[in-house]
């Protein structure tokens, strides 16, 4: 079939491509495109009259309407910063229990340190704080370098083995990489620091384990295993594990060592956010334990 041959059954013109038989119809293109063609062209053009739409050498179009998206968020921030600007003082001024006792303040706390949580600390803590392997549980007693108002703060600051000047920083020996203690040492003390928190050991491996401790664990840890928040060494007496108290875990503790890492907030979250933050916790804290 040649081109201009119609088909016999539609009247229209053909192509003359032809597969297996089946001919190609050269059927015109419906009304109903061409009038979204042009439509949603007028449309653009529109859209460049009006609004900033094409980029030049050191600006752009600005538009006749002179819509500036920049400026409405920034005009939207200085808005909104004025809004909260009362309640944000008194965050400032008061300390954790004149704000907590305060029901209207407690409330904004709630609400701002929720979304704070979530979008800068629940990644790592959980949404609930309650932590997990490795990180920290921020619900609980269990404070390595203080649960205070302003030890939070100062911890959210300059976090922790992170690269701020004033960082604190901690860190777990490798006692087993670095060859300071052979496999059955590690054993044997890990069964110590599991008698410190209550389990049963028998004395003549206790009486090893207490030496090993001694000697290498008690100089951050304490002699009594109660930990030191001066130095972010966790208490091992008491039944809460960051990186788990079961016997592989503690193996893999005291061989390879232990680095956590927290980044420093100054940057990011000002000083009242980071207030609004450590009262957030305080919240937390005393909800967890009713």
């Amino acid at each position: 079939m040649s081109v201009k041959d119609r088909d016999p059954l539609t009247g229209h013109k053909t192509t003359g491509h032809e597969w297996n038989g089946i001919t190609e119809l050269n059927t015109r293109v419906p009304r109903s495109i061409w009038f979204f063609v042009i439509v949603t062209h007028l449309w653009a053009l529109i859209v460049w009259i009006l609004l900033p739409t094409w980029p030049l050498v050191t600006t752009y179009t600005k538009g006749i309407l002179g819509v500036d998206q920049r400026q409405e968020v920034e005009e939207a921030v200085i808005a909104a910063n004025q809004a909260r600007s009362d309640w944000a003082q008194q965050i400032d001024e008061l300390d954790a229990e004149q704000i907590m006792a305060e029901p209207a303040l407690s409330a904004r706390v709630r609400a701002t340190g929720h979304q704070l949580f979530g979008d800068n600390c629940a990644g790592c803590h959980g949404r609930d704080a309650a932590g997990g392997p490795g990180f920290p549980s921020l619900i609980d007693d269990a404070w390595l370098w203080g649960g205070d108002t302003d030890t939070i703060m100062e911890t959210l600051r300059v976090g922790i083995n992170a690269p701020h000047p004033e960082t604190r920083y901690a860190e777990m020996m490798a006692f087993g990489r670095n060859g300071i203690l052979d496999r059955e040492q590690i054993r044997v003390v890990a069964d110590y620091v599991q008698s410190l928190s209550g389990a049963q050991v028998a004395p003549a491996r206790l009486e090893q384990g207490a030496q090993i401790f001694a000697d290498n664990c008690a100089s951050c840890h304490g002699e009594d295993g109660t930990g030191s928040t001066d130095l972010g060494a966790p208490n091992l007496t008491d039944d809460f594990w960051i990186y788990g108290g079961d016997d592989q875990s503690l193996f893999t503790t005291i061989h390879d060592g232990r680095a956590g890492w927290m980044p420093a907030w100054e940057g990011r979250l000002t000083l009242t956010e980071r207030k609004i933050l450590a009262v957030y916790l305080q919240q937390l804290h005393q909800e967890a334990r009713q």
